[in-house]
Order: C-alpha cells, then sequence, then structure tokens
C-alpha cells in the first residue's frame, strides 16, 4: 500500500536532505578552523575539538532516537531533533568562547542525527532488502554533494562575510528541510504502542540486533572504514591550510574535488551491483583502500609527497569509501524489519563512535606534520579489512552451521 502511494525518487531526495544536515555541519566549517581560533583567541587544535564533539553527540544521539522512533514512527522524532538543531545552530553562531562552540556543537549534533537515523529507517520500511544497496547508493548521491558544496561555501562565507555566518545558514537550511519533511514526506511506520521504552526493553532490543553476525561484521567493517575518512576531515583544515599553505577558498575546492571520488564511486556501485553481489564489491574495494592508505602514510613519512600528490592519494582513497558504505550499510541491515530504528540506530551509533575517537586521536597525536592523519586513514583502513576477512568465515560457518541444524531436524521430522 505504501509503496504505491510514495514516489521513490522524491523520497530519496528528501531523505537525502535529512542525512545530509550532519555532513553539512560537519563541513561547511571547516575552512573557518584558523579564523574561528584567531577571533576566540585559542589554537586551531582547540577549534577542532568542536568537531569531536559534534561526533560524540551524534554517536550518543542516536542510540537514543532508535527506540524512539520504533516507538512513535519516524516523523515524531525528527520534529524534535530538527528542533534542538535549529537552536543549537543559532547558539554556534553567538559563542564567544571556544568551549562554548564545542558544547553547542555537541546539542546541535543530538538534533541532527535525528534524521540520520530516520532516513535509514525509513529506506528499510519502504524497500525490499535486495533492493537497499541501490537506494543507498543513490543516497550517497545526495549526502556527497555536501562534501562537494559545503567547504566551497564556507570557505566563501568565512572569507566574505565571517566565521558565524556558516552557522547562520545552517539554521536556514534546517528550517527549510524541517518544512520540506513536514509537508511532502508521509509517516511509513505507524506508532507502536507495544513497543516499550524501559530501559531493559531496549536494551534487549540493541542487544538482539548486535548479537546477529550479519549486522555486527558489516556494522564495525563500514564504520572503521568510514573513521578513516574522519580522520581526514579532521586533520586535513590542518594539513593543507597550515601546512601546504592553501587559502580557505583553496581549501574548499580541494575538498570538493577529493569528494567527487566518494560521489562518482556511490553511483558506479549502482551498477556494478547488477552483476556483482554486495561482499565481492566490499572486497574489492577495502584492498584496494588499504593499498591506497599506505602508500599515503608512507609517501608522508619520507616526505615524497606534495599538495598535487597527496590531493590525488586521498581521491583514490575516498573513492574506495563510496562502494564501501552503501555495501556494508546494506548488508547490516537487511536482516531487520521490526527493529529498524534500531539497528539503524546501532550501526550509526557504531560509525559516529568510532569517527569520534579517530577525529580525537587525530587532535591528540598532533605534531606539525600531516602523519597523523595519513597515519590514522592507513590504520582504518587495515583494520577495516582484516575485520572484514576474519568476519566473513564467521558468517559462512554460522550459515554451515544453521544448515547442518535445519537437516538434522528435518532427519529427526521423519521417523
Amino acid at each position: 500500500m505504501q509503496e504505491k502511494k510514495i514516489n521513490k525518487t522524491f523520497l530519496i531526495l528528501i531523505l537525502g536532505l535529512l542525512s545530509a544536515i550532519g555532513p553539512f555541519s560537519i563541513d561547511m566549517y571547516l575552512p573557518g578552523f584558523p579564523a574561528i581560533a584567531k577571533d576566540l583567541h585559542t589554537t586551531v587544535a582547540h577549534i577542532s575539538l568542536s568537531l569531536s564533539s559534534f561526533f560524540i553527540g551524534i554517536s550518543v544521539g542516536q542510540f537514543i532516537y532508535g527506540p524512539l522512533l520504533d516507538r512513535y514512527g519516524r516523523k515524531k522524532p525528527l520534529y524534535v531533533g530538527l528542533s534542538l538543531y535549529i537552536l543549537a545552530s543559532i547558539g554556534c553562531a553567538l559563542a564567544s568562547t571556544a568551549d562554548m562552540l564545542i558544547a553547542l556543537r555537541l546539542v546541535q549534533a543530538l538534533g541532527s542525527c535525528a534524521g540520520m537515523v530516520a532516513s535509514r529507517a525509513i529506506i528499510r520500511d519502504i524497500f525490499h532488502a535486495d533492493e537497499i544497496a541501490k537506494v543507498f547508493s543513490k543516497l550517497m548521491l545526495v549526502i556527497a554533494v555536501s562534501p562537494l558544496i559545503a567547504p566551497t561555501v564556507g570557505g566563501y562565507l568565512v572569507a566574505v562575510h565571517g566565521w558565524h555566518t556558516v552557522f547562520v545558514v545552517l539554521t536556514i537550511m534546517a528550517a527549510f528541510v524541517f518544512v520540506s519533511f513536514h509537508f511532502a514526506l508521509p509517516e511509513t511506520m505507524p506508532e507502536d504502542v507495544r513497543s516499550s521504552l524501559r530501559p531493559s526493553t531496549i536494551i534487549k532490543n540493541y542487544t538482539t540486533v548486535f548479537k546477529t553476525p550479519q549486522f555486527y561484521i558489516h556494522a564495525f567493517t563500514g564504520a572503521i572504514a568510514a573513521a578513516g575518512l574522519y580522520a581526514y576531515i579532521s586533520g586535513s583544515p590542518y594539513v593543507f591550510i597550515e601546512l601546504f599553505k592553501v587559502t580557505e577558498k583553496q581549501y574548499g575546492w580541494i575538498f570538493a574535488g577529493a569528494a567527487l571520488g566518494l560521489i562518482a564511486a556511490s553511483q558506479v556501485n549502482s551498477l556494478l551491483l547488477r552483476k556483482f553481489t554486495s561482499p565481492q564489491i566490499i572486497r574489492v574495494a577495502i584492498v584496494c583502500q588499504v593499498i591506497t592508505g599506505a602508500v599515503l602514510f608512507a609517501g608522508t613519512a619520507e616526505g615524497l609527497l606534495n599538495v598535487r600528490s597527496t590531493i590525488v592519494l586521498i581521491f583514490i582513497f575516498l573513492s574506495c569509501q563510496g562502494f564501501i558504505f552503501p555495501n556494508t550499510s546494506a548488508l547490516s541491515i537487511a536482516p531487520f524489519k521490526k527493529n529498524a530504528g534500531s539497528a539503524s540506530a546501532l550501526m550509526g551509533g557504531i560509525q559516529m563512535s568510532i569517527g569520534a575517537i579517530s577525529s580525537m586521536a587525530v587532535s591528540a597525536m598532533s605534531n606539525g606534520t600531516a602523519l597523523p592523519m595519513t597515519g590514522m586513514m592507513a590504520l582504518c583502513s587495515f583494520t577495516s579489512m582484516s575485520l572484514l576477512f576474519i568476519g566473513s568465515r564467521i558468517i559462512n560457518y554460522k550459515a554451515r552451521l544453521n544448515d547442518v541444524r535445519e537437516e538434522a531436524i528435518e532427519n529427526i521430522s521423519r521417523f
């Protein structure tokens, strides 16, 4: 019934806008790090903690919204989340100290993650399990526009009007998305009064999701691979603006150019899914990412890379992420229908938690070189690949074990 009433292309656009609020909030103010640090009388490393606090807020917030989406449907929690985001964005624009900005970024993240969790849950509500990976690839086309546009726009806003304007624009954008989803987004999952919000029940639901091998293996594989992306996001303002001496505007274009690889790969992924399975695509992409990460780190350590070669390697690294993210996400939530909200929240929470650790690690290891960023990118890709290859054996073993059990039960039933 619902599928006939919903224009899926338009739905993906709306979900993309909801999902893009978080990435826009991350990417748009990156070119302003030096200006914010100067204005608030602190260092770029201190201001980068506002990025880490944002990741922490998204991580915690997703665990909160998951049960709410399963209990109250998809739209009501979205109203709460976007309202909180708008208020926090106004506060960020008025922040007078670095610590105030860091705290308000945490609150801003708690609001923004509502759209991220809900969009994934709605995809599971509407689309068949076999379609999810393709839908995530299309969704990434909308989401990936943020790193293409946001830093460029942010660079110009900071250069011409000051960094406060970035948060004014984010406030306006969130208000537009609020109105759009209110009138255009249908309720895909009605309230479920049977769904309890008792802590014991919530923990039980999360435990059920987490204990599923297909979920935890692919969720962690995708999350750790994505942590390499967050290491780049956290470290790139310092690497390009401070070390390579590019301007805020040039940094915006560099960031946008690197993001093109992510966008292109996510769309090629949709085509590849016609002939190959998600696990096959992930394996090839993750090996390529490991090789690229190793070359990037080794080249940095030996002083062999300049700004151009660094950009090329980062472009390839992010392109690999365009294949890894949609497929690991699809495989993670595919087994769930009833607990789609909880599965989406847990997957997102894992991703952002590991992303926050990666981001903070890059800031903590800051030593005046690009090694913290490139080292973390290489480490994340290698760890992700190792987990995937080991985890695939676990999934195959569990599948064979289930087949043996079913065969044994079948044989017993004959007697």
